[in-house]
């Protein structure tokens, strides 16, 4: 059979065509495990073909030499891995398929083979050969030529991503929340370095970091080391990204660490990217910790709970505030996109090392969830203050394959220039879109020209249009207490009298000392008291020798309780110290914008309508101490709200008859 060489979809296909030999002994479940390894098999040994000669030289020559001979097969293949076998898919032979194809799988070096082990795939080779299906998808995946020339990066991660569709939930629960569309991909890796073209002018070959916390099958890292490669085309040397990432789920980490395999650095060729690329949860067990970088990239999954790294990121939370990742705060369990947010944020350079950007994708919660003193609004608070968020772009809806939501793309750096310090720029993309083909619930990608777009209004970094520049106190506010008096007196009636025993204070009374109460109280039948006499009455009681004792506060609260009726237009009741006493039931809130004062607030906004409030000093901030609590919140709609006047009654009456007309016309058909 000839080998199959083109596009991603032509490729996908042919592969996929395996499935139809699975169908009957494998679930449809268990196609993705069984069809991925192998295309990243039959990937790698596509790479080592032209060098097996050589290899099985240098190790027969150097085996029991005591050299090294990691490096001198390194050298050999010209890439950070090799295999030592005689095997390759295509003279496996057909009696001893499996024994054979075991023995060519474990003679992969270390790097190489623990991708294999990461997909069970020994015991998918077993079922497979019990299935007897092993030897045909071998010489199925021989047929095809997956090498980087013919196949390059962006075609194979088109390729995975095409794959992951097809296979829906097959690698894992959620197989596609790893996956970037490529268009988000790409405008996120061009608002990431595009900024740095001068940087990189003057600075030829230079090298830069590169890191992606939740790096899936590596879209992002291969984007971006792409391209800067194609500033190759302008400058005299590229610059060179050096990339790393960590991944939770063991199979597309397996994937993320063959396309590094791949990638060889100009400046270092003998370097193996895929150790940067390690296993396990970024949140609970940060392989990078105390490490920083040039770039970053993340796309972390939507809405997803945090429950399971709740113990680590708390206890970071709490003994290492900060100093550790999470300091400023912490989300509601139901979502950790923010704390990805905040580790994003964490390991960008620092500005003396040369700062640090990265962009990151999120959901809309982030903008906005949590009020004033919550965990989201102070992770927001110190982005903010700290004048980190350089950018936030609204993508459109229906872009991505699981979701139709609305998705923002957030730009951080810790080098801003001059001219965006202490502001923010917020880019409504939402209209900049091409409708495609449904694949799942994407329906439209950003094309070469909207990204271009996107780009220019953000280099531009002006006001007008799509884009808005603001002072990032612009999205902050002082959440105010507002009281008011509390205006009560005391009636004595049959019906208060009833709710004084209906409480829980004259419940504890002994019998005796209810039937002194009633005595005390029925002479005053049908009398009003201001609310100071229950304090007056309980202490004229206290030094009687009527048998009730030291009457306590809890009696007087709910003497007061019962017998109180408020009186909207009675005096104001003060305590003991003469200070107003406010009324719980009319307190309020009030969010005032940080730029104005709170008292010039109060005055236009509350007074005219409520002469008598006024604002409690003791609710304070717990950060700055000053009256009131600060949020902040990211509005967009606030920013980019087009008022749209409704249509005229007579356009809707003149529709609505027309419709009717139709109507009518069909049902006429209908009934002839």
């Amino acid at each position: 059979m000839a080998e199959l060489a083109g596009s991603a979809a032509s490729l996908a296909d042919f592969i996929w065509k395996n499935a139809e030999d699975l169908w009957g002994n494998f679930k449809h479940t268990d196609f993705g495990k069984v069809i991925l390894p192998f295309t990243l098999l039959r990937r790698l040994e596509c790479v080592l073909e032209s060098t097996r000669k050589e290899v099985g030289e240098a190790y027969a020559s150097f085996k029991d030499s005591g050299i090294d001979l990691d490096l001198i097969l390194r050298q050999t293949t010209r890439y950070p891995f090799y295999n030592t076998s005689g095997y390759a898919l295509d003279n496996l032979g057909s009696n001893k398929t499996r024994q054979n194809l075991q023995d060519y799988v474990a003679h992969f070096s270390d790097n190489a083979r623990v991708i294999f082990e990461q997909f069970d795939f020994i015991n998918t080779v077993i079922r497979l050969d019990k299935a007897g299906l092993l030897f045909k998808i071998c010489k199925n995946f021989a047929c095809i030529d997956l090498h980087p020339e013919v196949v390059p990066d962006r075609v194979m991660s088109n390729l995975y991503e095409h794959l992951i569709r097809r296979f829906g939930a097959e690698v894992n629960e959620g197989a596609e929340d790893f996956m970037t569309p490529r268009d988000v991909v790409h405008l996120a890796t061009a608002l990431l370095l595009d900024p740095d073209d001068a940087l990189f002018e003057s600075n030829p070959g230079l090298i830069r970091t590169l890191y992606d916390p939740t790096c899936g099958t590596g879209g992002f890292l291969t984007d971006a080391m792409n391209h800067v490669a194609e500033y190759g085309d302008r400058f005299k040397v590229p610059p060179v990204l050096v990339p790393h990432g960590q991944e939770l789920e063991p199979e597309t980490h397996a994937v993320c660490l063959t396309s590094m395999l791949l990638r060889t650095l100009e400046s270092d060729p003998g370097r193996d990217l895929s150790k940067n690329i390690k296993l396990g949860s970024t949140l609970s067990n940060d392989r990078f910790a105390g490490e920083r970088f040039h770039y970053c990239l993340s796309n972390p999954p939507f809405g997803k709970k945090w429950e399971n790294d709740q113990q680590a990121v708390t206890t970071e939370h709490k003994e290492k505030g900060f100093d550790g990742r999470f300091g400023p705060g912490l989300p509601r369990i139901n979502d950790g996109s923010m704390l990805f947010l905040l580790h994003l944020a964490s390991k960008l350079e620092l500005p003396e090392n040369g700062g640090g950007r990265g962009a990151i994708v999120l959901s809309g919660s982030p903008l906005f969830n949590g009020g004033a003193g919550s965990g989201e609004s102070e992770i927001r608070r110190w982005l903010l203050e700290n004048d980190l968020v350089e950018a936030i772009v609204a993508l459109p809806t229906e872009i991505f394959f699981r979701t139709g939501i609305g998705t923002y793309l957030w730009i951080l750096s810790s080098k801003k220039p001059e001219h965006r310090r202490g502001k923010v720029q917020l880019i409504n993309a939402t209209g900049l879109w091409t409708s495609i083909k449904n694949e799942g619930n994407k329906r439209r990608v950003i094309g070469d020209e909207q990204l271009k777009e996107i780009v220019a209004v953000y280099a531009a970094a002006q006001d007008g249009g799509i884009s808005r520049i603001l002072d990032y106190q612009t999205f902050g506010y002082r959440r105010i207490k507002v009281l008011r008096p509390l205006r009560m007196s005391l009636h004595v009636t049959h019906e208060t009298l009833a709710n004084l025993r209906a409480e829980k204070a004259w419940g504890k009374l002994t019998e005796e000392q209810r039937e002194a109460w009633e005595a005390v109280l029925t002479p005053f039948m049908d009398t009003i008291h201001p609310c100071a006499w229950a304090e007056t009455l309980a202490g004229a009681v206290t030094k009687s020798s009527i048998g009730i004792g030291k009457v306590s506060k809890a009696f007087v609260k709910a003497l007061t309780s019962a017998l109180g009726v408020r009186d909207p237009e009675g005096e104001p009741v003060t305590d003991s110290e003469g200070g107003i006493v406010p009324d719980p039931e009319l307190s309020d809130y009030e969010n005032v914008p940080l730029t104005e004062d709170i008292r010039d607030y109060l005055a236009r906004e509350v007074l005219p309508h409520l002469p008598d409030a006024y604002i409690d000093e003791d609710f304070r901030d717990d950060g700055d101490k000053q009256i009131g609590r600060v949020g902040y919140e990211i509005n967009f709609n606030r920013f980019f709200y087009e008022y749209v006047p409704p249509r005229k009654l007579h356009d809707i009456d003149a529709e609505l008859k027309q419709v009717e007309a139709e109507i009518a016309a069909l049902l006429g058909e209908v009934t002839e």
